[in-house]
């Protein structure tokens, strides 16, 4: 998945970071980017980035982030954990689907394994069929693919986001408000008709 493009400068080449693709508009996926990426990366205008290992950010690639106005949320969550962390996998699709961080860019180390699994569980989100978010997957991880990591996102619990997505959509669209004004209303009338009455 990963493209291999010699990189001089004063060719003015963009070259993306190993593993990159496009998980849908707006959200991308990668290994974690090189200095030889920034400039691609510009291409993409970013408004946030996932990180999803424990290690300090590099400084170099710190100033890229301020210098293009690019929020960073860190999720450390070692290489070879297992099983991956629910609670912080939840906490991580939670910035991903909330759309006020897009566009943004999902990384690891290599794109595979951690960002596989968010995408996947990203994709449960969305009402993949099960097979299809595998074959992702798998499409990504390669030889390296993991089965502790399949049944991860098989078995993660997508409901309590759901809700919490539904909750934010009423928000929102103002349904709250809406209803909050109709039994304002409703009492209204009926103070009225009491009134009337009298």
């Amino acid at each position: 998945m990963g493209f291999i493009v010699e990189e001089n400068e004063s060719d003015g080449l963009l070259v993306p970071p190993l593993n990159f693709s496009m998980v849908e508009d707006g959200i991308y996926r990668s290994g974690f980017p090189e200095p030889a990426n920034f400039s691609y990366l510009e291409t993409l205008n970013l408004r946030s980035i996932i990180y999803m290992c424990p290690e300090l950010y590099p400084e170099e690639n710190l100033k890229f982030l301020e210098s293009n106005n690019i929020k960073l949320f860190q999720f450390g969550i070692e290489g070879k954990m297992d099983p991956m962390p629910e609670d912080t996998v939840m906490d991580a699709l939670k910035v991903l689907v909330d759309v006020r961080n897009h566009p943004v860019l999902i990384h690891c180390k290599r794109g595979k394994h951690r960002t596989g699994c968010l995408v996947g569980c990203l994709r449960k989100v969305q009402n993949w069929c099960i097979s299809s978010v595998f074959e992702e997957y798998q499409k990504f991880a390669g030889l390296k693919s993991r089965k502790t990591d399949l049944r991860f996102i098989q078995n993660f619990d997508i409901l309590v986001l759901k809700q919490c997505l539904y909750s934010i959509m009423y928000r929102y669209h103002g349904y709250g408000l809406k209803k909050r004004r109709l039994l304002y209303d409703e009492e209204n009338v009926q103070k009225a008709q009491q009134a009337a009455k009298v």
